[in-house]
């Protein structure tokens, strides 16, 4: 059913909610899985893939450390950095990438933190032709 699953990682404790929900879901369906965050500070938005900050090496060293947790789980995964607009950039990959499930944590914010926080969630969900699997973290 879902042969590869792009799971979008914004690197904050929030990545943990779609993280252990997708393990198990790769595992039983015997996924491929696609790690992306996208990087967005200002070297990475000026520079992109040529961008050399603090953040670029940490965001690196965390997709890394995510993919470690999958493949010694048994689940093929693989990393991706992308520079820019996370939402811009996720739709892109989707567009780019086959995939059959994208899957992202949302933040859960409600009234107008919704309206500017949810933006990349709301985006991708409506932009991409393939299903998006967000879960609220808690």
């Amino acid at each position: 059913m879902y042969e590869s699953i792009l799971v979008t990682l914004d690197t904050t404790p929030t990545d943990r909610a779609i993280i252990e929900h997708i393990k198990p879901l790769a595992k039983l369906l015997d996924s491929k899985v696609a790690l992306l965050h996208v990087a967005d500070g200002w070297a990475a938005r000026r520079f992109g893939p040529d961008a050399v900050s603090e953040e670029v090496e940490q965001d690196a060293a965390y997709l890394a450390k995510v993919r470690a947790e999958f493949e010694a789980e048994g689940i093929p995964a693989r990393t991706e950095l992308a520079y820019g607009e996370p939402a811009v950039e996720i739709v892109k990959w989707v567009e780019r990438n086959r995939c059959d499930l994208v899957a992202m944590s949302t933040h859960g914010h409600t009234g107008l933190s919704d309206l500017v926080l949810g933006w990349t969630a709301s985006r991708v969900q409506h932009e991409v032709s393939v299903p998006v699997l967000m879960l609220r973290a808690t």
